[in-house]
């Protein structure tokens, strides 16, 4: 197998997938931007994860019962992905905005965390951000276009990250979900089905519902859990994008969501999912282990 973690595999698709958008749509991304977003990730990952160290040697010293010295760790991979799924789905005329984004993801890391855990996707929250604070940031749902073979790779590529992780659970129950409202909705306006597979196929969703909906770290551990949260994600979507003519209401649903994380892991108790070894981790003596 080429890579061990997951999260290299995740690293390479959507890095293939940036490369694919821009040289093959007339996408408004330019290069610096993709810089600063990756540049401003992996440094906020580095001081956010120096403080979280700082606070948990001071609660070492203050509590006996750790019998251990806390390490010191940077999860590199982590801030790589935020990155590049902020640079796939986030467009900004300033290079202010793009940071801002990247920010506010990397610090909702470490904010809005119950125990190791935290709930809100991370790149989505800078989306939103984004939005929320600046006049010049937008999300375009159809920049992929419909195009099949963009879906049928979007799906080969997730499809092999989600096996390998076991999250097709939370991918398929949205997608049904979802796609079932629409057509439901497309019988009872006697529209003709070509209008469905417009509002289906699309790029944006696809990696909506791949990469960003099954981050393992942010989601209900339990498969039942996942299973409720994602149909109230796609009935949340479908209201917000036909009934409130949001176009980007999978994010906004995502974002309002994600709280619920929390109450369904604590009413459906289950063991929480840990990524493969391999983060960059400093031992008490300064060691770099592997």
């Amino acid at each position: 197998m080429l890579f061990k973690d997951t999260r290299d595999y995740q690293i390479l698709f959507l890095s293939l997938f940036l490369i694919l958008g821009i040289g093959t749509r007339d996408w408004t991304l330019r290069p610096e931007l993709i810089c600063v977003a990756i540049v401003t990730c992996l440094f906020g990952q580095w001081l956010m994860s120096i403080g979280q160290w700082a606070l948990n040697q001071k609660l070492f010293i203050n509590n006996q019962e750790l019998l251990t010295k806390p390490p010191f760790s940077i999860s590199v991979r982590s801030a790589l992905i935020t990155s590049l799924g902020l640079s796939l789905l986030l467009r900004a005329d300033h290079w202010t905005t793009m940071m801002l984004a990247a920010i506010c993801a990397i610090t909702s890391k470490f904010i809005f965390q119950i125990g190791d855990k935290h709930f809100f996707n991370p790149a989505n929250f800078g989306i939103i951000c984004a939005l929320l604070i600046t006049p010049d940031a937008w999300v375009s749902p159809g920049q992929w276009g419909e195009d099949w073979w963009y879906c049928m790779i979007f799906v080969g590529c997730g499809g092999m990250v989600l096996k390998r992780v076991g999250r097709w659970d939370t991918t398929a129950t949205f997608l049904a979900a979802y796609a079932l409202q629409e057509a439901l909705r497309n019988i009872w306006l006697g529209w003709t089905w070509d209008v469905y597979y417009h509002r289906l196929m699309s790029g944006s969703l696809l990696l909506f519902a791949l990469f960003m909906v099954t981050d393992p770290r942010s989601i209900p551990n339990a498969r039942i859990g996942r299973i409720i949260w994602a149909l109230l994600i796609a009935i949340f979507t479908f209201v917000l994008r036909n009934y409130f003519y949001l176009s980007t209401a999978v994010f906004w649903s995502l974002f309002a969501l994600a709280p619920m994380t929390v109450l369904i892991d604590k009413l459906l108790p289950a063991a929480r999912f840990e990524w493969e070894k391999g983060e960059i981790i400093l031992s008490p003596t300064a060691e770099i282990t592997n």
